[in-house]
């Protein structure tokens, strides 16, 4: 990544990135880079990528409804989201709904704002692993644009606050 960081610049305030998506522990990272963003004074900016599986339908009509059914469905998912946020920040969050692959589309909305300061995430507590987009960025974190706040999937709000 080419662009700078301007997040503490004036004129500029840093923002806190959660990926929302329908796993459990996602809450967890709202959580967290929401009382982050309080105790800062710090924004949060929620990203859910649509990844559309049949691009090339041939019946043009039913990729059209099924893609306004998933922005129908990835505004209900921030709605809840951001009402939690929003609980604990008492500013509605930025929201944004991108298509394609999870993590390039991240990549390039952390391109496009240069205030994204933080990457924040939650891992999964299960058997099978971190879940595959903690696993995913902890291959190239060494390489990756800005810091990444990983939140432990157990945590509880309290233990959240205590930390937070």
């Amino acid at each position: 990544m080419s662009i700078k960081r301007r997040s503490y610049e004036a004129g500029h305030s840093p923002k806190f990135l959660v990926v929302i998506d329908d796993t459990p522990e996602c809450d967890r990272a709202v959580y967290f880079a929401s009382r982050r963003a309080l105790r800062t004074g710090a924004s949060v900016i929620m990203l859910r990528v649509i990844e559309l599986q049949d691009r090339n339908q041939q019946w043009l009509g039913v990729a059209d409804i099924m893609r306004a059914e998933a922005h129908e469905e990835a505004n209900a998912v921030l709605d809840r989201h951001a009402a939690r946020a929003a609980s604990i920040t008492g500013v509605m969050p930025e929201r944004v709904i991108r298509e394609g692959e999870k993590t390039e589309e991240m990549l390039r909305l952390i391109e496009d704002d240069e205030d994204i300061a933080v990457l924040v995430l939650a891992a999964a507590t299960g058997k099978e692993g971190p879940g595959p987009l903690v696993a995913g960025l902890a291959k190239s974190a060494g390489e990756f644009p800005i810091p990444i706040g990983i939140v432990p999937g157990h945590l509880s709000d309290e233990d959240l606050d205590t930390m937070s």
